[in-house]
């Protein structure tokens, strides 16, 4: 028997494996709205990529995206272009639908990634950034310090825009508090420095996140699950470290969190990652083993039997991927394969499967008249 193929239940969600889609940005909607290249990305990924696939990060301001190509959820075209999308999967697709949502805090106002990812230029169009406090990354521009009406703001935006996701039909979701983001900088040393009651130990650092997802969690639909992505660390001295993400997930645990899904980095340009094959595993199962809470892992995870021996072996509930996905959107359908157990495959693709070839009858094709 499969680890990686059995039912998990969170709430009232139950999926067949623990295979998971992670956020992956595209750069590519138009004023925050979701288009025929977000139906195609996120609608073929439903169909046997795994068996919970999550939107990319989907900001819930404007002046809260990364680039100005990211996707949103702030306005009234943003959640109809996006519901579009996610009907067609819910239509379509296997797949439970997720949403990521997030605030890019000081790493906003930037270019994608194809033209450089480097501050844009306020004649361009860049915007002022927000963050915890006044401490760029790296050599960016600093972001204005949120003061309580700006912190109200963005809790506000961060409650707007779950109830968007709720009536859209999303059936699980998470808050964004990693790799370098508004939620993450406020957990991190390195980018919070303020003197008030959301800053200096690590309970003050978490004070703010755990206020937005108290807030996310009331709006959110009870019987579905909602969780968080965390940096597990810095990889710089001084940064945010495993043990202090664990007190995090403890206190998110009490306020009602699902699930953690356990990343790492992305807060300071001199971050040193020792980079390998399941290179984050450790630090979702120090979660799991220290919280008593669901746990995704991420991370060069490529292979079906890497897959399950993560999740077989307990050191995590599901197992994330990303880049394999794009390479591969029929990832879970060939590693079931590998692992020699039968997926769910939509209802036009059944005679894909292998023995469908091998159960086919030849097909004759009678001789003409000239022949």
């Amino acid at each position: 028997m499969s680890q990686l193929f059995s039912p998990i239940t969170l709430r009232d969600m139950t999926v067949s494996n623990r295979l998971v889609v992670a956020p992956m940005c595209q750069y590519l909607a138009e004023d925050g709205n979701a288009n025929d290249w977000h139906l195609m990305h996120l609608g073929q990924l439903s169909m046997g990529a795994g068996a919970v696939v999550f939107t990319e990060a989907t900001h819930v301001s404007p002046e809260g995206r990364i680039t100005p190509k990211c996707l949103g959820l702030w306005s009234d075209d943003n959640e109809r272009t996006l519901k579009r999308v996610i009907d067609f999967c819910n239509t379509h697709g296997v797949a439970k639908m997720g949403i990521q949502l997030a605030h890019a805090g000081r790493k906003a106002s930037v270019n994608p990634p194809l033209k450089g990812s480097a501050p844009v230029a306020a004649a361009d169009g860049g915007w002022q950034t927000l963050g915890p406090s006044e401490v760029g990354y790296g050599d960016w521009p600093a972001p204005r310090a949120l003061d309580d009406d700006g912190l109200a703001m963005v809790k506000a935006q961060f409650v707007s825009a779950t109830e968007r996701s709720a009536r859209i039909g999303f059936d699980i979701a998470q808050l964004h508090a990693a790799h370098g983001y508004l939620l993450h900088q406020f957990l991190s040393p390195l980018s919070n420095v303020r003197n008030d009651r959301y800053g200096g130990s690590i309970e003050g650092r978490m004070q703010f996140p755990l206020e937005v997802f108290e807030a996310c969690r009331a709006v959110w639909p009870e019987n579905k699950p909602l969780g968080v992505r965390v940096s597990a660390t810095d990889w710089v001295e001084g940064g945010l470290t495993v043990d202090e993400v664990v007190e995090f997930a403890k206190a998110l645990k009490a306020k009602g969190c699902d699930f953690i899904d356990v990343s790492s980095g992305g807060n300071h340009p001199g971050q040193k990652i020792a980079l390998g094959p399941g290179y984050q595993v450790p630090f979702a199962e120090r979660v799991r083993n220290d919280v008593g809470i669901p746990v995704m892992a991420v991370g060069l995870i490529t292979e079906p039997r890497q897959a399950e021996s993560i999740v077989a072996s307990g050191k995590a509930d599901f197992v994330a991927i990303a880049r394999g996905a794009m390479d591969n959107p029929r990832w879970a359908w060939h590693a079931a394969r590998a692992l020699g157990v039968d997926t769910e495959y939509p209802p036009q693709y059944v005679r894909c499967r292998p023995e469908s070839w091998r159960a086919a009858p030849a097909v004759m094709i009678a001789p003409t008249a000239a022949e």
